[in-house]
């Protein structure tokens, strides 16, 4: 494969305004009230749905929009090193991908929970998890997973085509890239139509395009994925 050049900072970080929510507008608006508020209810929160329905980036987005507050937030994802301690400087914490967790992660995130809501001392604390099941059927223990359940429970769903051509249009415009309807077209056809491996494919074009100093185009496209 060959190796592309990383430049840093090229995917805007995401954010709650720049989600288009779709048939989960509630979801949406109830995490911009959360994110939003100088104060955080204790009662978890839960996303659920399947790949491609924005969990992922709308728990990124929370954590961008808090600690432009100046909040201390705790990360938990599958790929997070275990037994990792809670701090009690955090604000809040976040845990995704909870579908994911083996036996040691799912030992660390109870322990962020209970010491998150519940803590023996000190205020509690907001947690937002999500993954790609509801929480009666996550492969998790019962004490992890009937916390899960506890709080507020939306499912998520991925966006119909008109508005993934727009999600994915405006991800593009605030990259500084221009994708014309063929390009569109000629993606959507041939590649995963999640709106997560859309995004990754766009940072990939990104920065093949950066490198090759190339508009994007069909060929271009092609030409990346014979050098990948």
């Amino acid at each position: 494969m060959r190796q592309m050049a990383l430049d840093i900072g090229l995917a805007p970080e995401p954010t709650l305004t720049g989600f288009l929510p779709g048939a989960n507008a509630a979801a949406v608006q109830h995490l911009r009230l959360w994110a939003g508020g100088s104060t955080r209810s204790p009662v978890p929160t839960y996303l659920w749905g399947p790949p491609g329905s924005g969990k992922s980036h709308l728990l990124r987005a929370a954590r961008h929009a808090l600690g432009g507050q100046g909040a201390v937030v705790g990360w938990l994802d599958a790929d997070s090193p275990p037994r990792l301690p809670f701090e009690e400087a955090w604000d809040a914490v976040l845990m995704d991908d909870v579908h994911r967790y083996g036996a040691e992660l799912q030992h660390t995130a109870f322990n962020w929970f209970v010491n998150a809501v519940t803590p023996l001392s000190g205020r509690p604390r907001a947690v937002l998890a999500a993954g790609s099941l509801p929480p009666a059927d996550l492969p998790l223990r019962e004490d992890l997973r009937t916390r899960l359940a506890w709080g507020h429970v939306f499912e998520l769903h991925p966006l119909p085509e008109p508005e993934l051509r727009a999600a994915l249009r405006q991800a593009a415009d605030a990259r500084g890239v221009f994708l014309s309807d063929e390009v569109m077209d000629f993606v959507l056809r041939r590649f995963s139509r999640d709106l997560g491996s859309l995004m990754q494919l766009l940072d990939h074009l990104d920065r093949y395009a950066l490198q090759t100093q190339r508009a994007i185009t069909i060929p271009l496209v092609r030409a990346m994925l014979e050098n990948e």
